[in-house]
């Protein structure tokens, strides 16, 4: 019988199992058919009645953009719960913790800011390129620093934002356009002069 098959990929022999399995108490067993037992003489007629007068079984055809929107949404779902419990990526989910298929419009110079894997002296010590992470002005490298602080970069600086705002900061910098054109400056002039920014 296919609902004591813990195996059975049948989906009503499937939830009966689920109920056996919940409920102890039921005893099922092999009956005789046609011996006068009430439960099987019931059972019997109403599967009579089932195909002679039920409602016939059919497929309903659903419409392509619907199942594609279904399928887009279970996507997203998936990719959300995945973006959320990740263990990479985190700069960047600070400042997007929202997955979508919207594109962003970022281009190279805001991958490397927003991420710090770049130019950084940070970054260099990290792969063991380096022995510091102090800019050659002196202060810790971070985004945050040569955004707002470092000598060599005055030209594009921003305000500095309070120490708890920093990822405020960072998602207003995304969403704003003059912020944005002045740290894809900063990146080029970083990568065009590294030496310049390299640990004293």
């Amino acid at each position: 019988m296919a609902s004591s098959n813990s195996k059975s990929t049948n989906e009503t022999a499937r939830k009966i199992f689920k109920i056996l399995l919940t409920n102890p108490r039921i005893k099922v067993s092999w009956v005789k058919a046609h011996a006068g037992n009430i439960g099987n003489e019931r059972a019997d007629q109403l599967t009579k009645d089932a195909t002679q007068h039920g409602q016939p079984y059919s497929h309903t055809k659903l419409p392509k953009p619907h199942i594609k929107g279904l399928l887009r949404k279970r996507m997203l779902e998936e990719w959300q719960t995945l973006w959320k419990k990740g263990d990479t990526g985190r700069k960047i989910f600070n400042i997007m913790p929202s997955v979508s298929l919207r594109p962003t419009n970022w281009i190279r110079e805001d991958v490397i800011f927003f991420s710090q894997h770049g130019p950084f002296p940070a970054n260099f010590k990290r792969f063991h390129l380096s022995d510091s992470d102090y800019c050659s002005c002196g202060g810790i490298v971070t985004a945050l620093h040569y955004a707002t602080e470092c000598i060599h970069t005055v030209s594009w600086h921003m305000r500095k934002p309070a120490p708890n705002f920093e990822q405020e900061w960072l998602k207003r910098v995304d969403n704003n356009l003059v912020s944005r054109h002045k740290i894809r400056g900063i990146i080029k002039f970083i990568s065009e002069n590294r030496d310049l920014f390299r640990p004293p």
